[in-house]
């Protein structure tokens, strides 16, 4: 039997270990939903805490329940450890390291390659490596490849390399690892035909694409496509308020056209790991060969600046009120990237508390999911969000958007309200 042939066999009956580098907000749901579907998975991260985390059945991951996680780990189905030294042990190898940029905006890959060199000290035949992590065109077969190869073991037979990227939107009550297609795309037809066997049992709808670079430049295309609309609406935004028009009526109103609109919202800026780096990915990988990706880098700056444009309608508002912003309390609404997590990645409100704090206005923010704040020199404690809280304010700026925020409370009580998210006269609407 083929080292192909007897993994296809392992993932039908379930006997293949899968193991899966870092155990954050992508490897964590990746290794429940592999536990659930009958597998047994080992995960690897250089964090002590987070492998004591996981082993004692207690999640960290917002969107993984610690009693599915217990129950799994309870079962044997999921264990966690930081011995790289282990990787020998599984027949599937997930890689979910973070890819960030460097302060030049270049893409960092120093995880990639770690994680690469740790897998390829153990490597042995019959194993199958999957990078789910996002980087630019060519990582897999150019960077990962090679270091595999060094080993002796030829690639589609001895061992199976694969790129497949992840899709994780964290807070989608909706969607998840599991009914979240997902692209993958082999650097052979066999080591495609391996990952989709053992992907299968784990996920409802796999899409195969024809190579690692289409699978990888797939998720860099969604995220672009993604930051080139909100730089264009919140190009919009400030559109229309130079020309007086309500942005928000604009909006709505094309979105009820029934073809050729797709509704995007304008904001404080874009957060996460996905949509304010992914482009830039792209935008690297064409510079090497020499080609200036425009709309990218266009998109990249609109965004980037809207932080600045929201923190001049608060100076717009307290000089409304006869006030300076120097000296006065502002106090944020939201932190999160994005609303109903617990994630500051990114997120536009540490821009907006450090132009206003370095205007030498005194910030307090609220976030029911953000208990503590510390990012580059901000260090924050969630205050409580009462009438007084918010009376107290001179301005109260809506950054993020949270369900659970008594937002008719807010505009009834505040002196003054600058809302990024429209969602105080969303809120006043929906109730008429």
């Amino acid at each position: 039997m083929t080292h192909k042939d007897a993994l296809v066999q392992k993932a039908k009956d379930r006997s293949a270990l899968i193991g899966v580098v870092g155990l954050g907000y992508v490897g964590l749901p990746l290794a429940v939903e592999m536990a659930e579907a009958g597998y047994r998975v080992l995960g690897f991260d250089v964090s002590e805490r987070v492998v004591s985390l996981v082993n004692a059945g207690t999640s960290h991951v917002q969107d993984v329940p610690a009693a599915r996680l217990k129950t799994l780990v309870d079962a044997g189905r999921v264990s966690a450890t930081t011995d790289l030294s282990r990787m020998r042990e599984p027949d599937c190898i997930a890689i979910c390291v973070p890819t960030p940029l460097s302060k030049t905006r270049d893409p960092d890959v120093s995880y990639i390659v770690s994680a690469t060199e740790s897998v390829a000290k153990t490597l042995r035949e019959g194993q199958a490596i999957v990078l789910e992590s996002t980087t630019y065109p060519g990582t897999t077969r150019e960077l990962m490849l090679p270091a595999l190869s060094r080993t002796g073991l030829e690639v589609g037979k001895g061992f199976f390399l694969a790129f497949s990227p992840e899709r994780v939107d964290p807070g989608n009550p909706r969607f998840n690892t599991r009914n979240t297609p997902k692209v993958l795309g082999g650097v052979t037809p066999a080591c495609t035909e391996v990952v989709l066997a053992l992907y299968a049992p784990a996920i409802e709808t796999l899409v195969p694409v024809g190579s690692p670079e289409a699978a990888e430049l797939v998720k860099l295309l969604e995220n672009t496509f993604r930051s080139v609309n909100i730089g264009m609406v919140n190009e919009m935004a400030i559109i229309c308020d130079k020309l007086g028009v309500d942005v928000w009526e604009v909006i709505n109103a094309a979105a009820t056209k029934p073809f050729g609109f797709m509704k995007f919202t304008p904001g404080p800026g874009v957060g996460g790991h996905c949509i304010p780096l992914d482009p830039h990915y792209l935008a690297w990988k064409m510079r090497t060969l020499n080609y200036k990706t425009r709309f990218i880098e266009l998109a990249g700056e609109i965004n980037a600046e809207m932080p600045e444009y929201w923190v001049g309608k608060v100076m717009d508002v307290l000089n409304d009120h006869t006030k300076a912003v120097r000296g006065s309390s502002v106090l944020i609404l939201g932190v999160a990237y994005k609303k109903d997590i617990d994630d500051v990645r990114e997120s536009p409100a540490l821009d907006v508390i450090r132009l206003l704090e370095r205007m030498g206005a005194k910030v307090s923010y609220h976030d029911p999911f953000i208990p503590r704040l510390q990012d580059d020199g901000i260090v924050l404690h969630s205050t409580p969000l009462t009438g007084d809280a918010v009376r107290a304010a001179d301005c109260v700026v809506i950054v993020t958007d949270h369900s659970d925020v008594d937002y008719a409370m807010v505009a009834r009580e505040a002196r003054a309200v600058v809302d990024t998210r429209h969602v105080i006269a969303d809120r006043v609407r929906q109730a008429d």
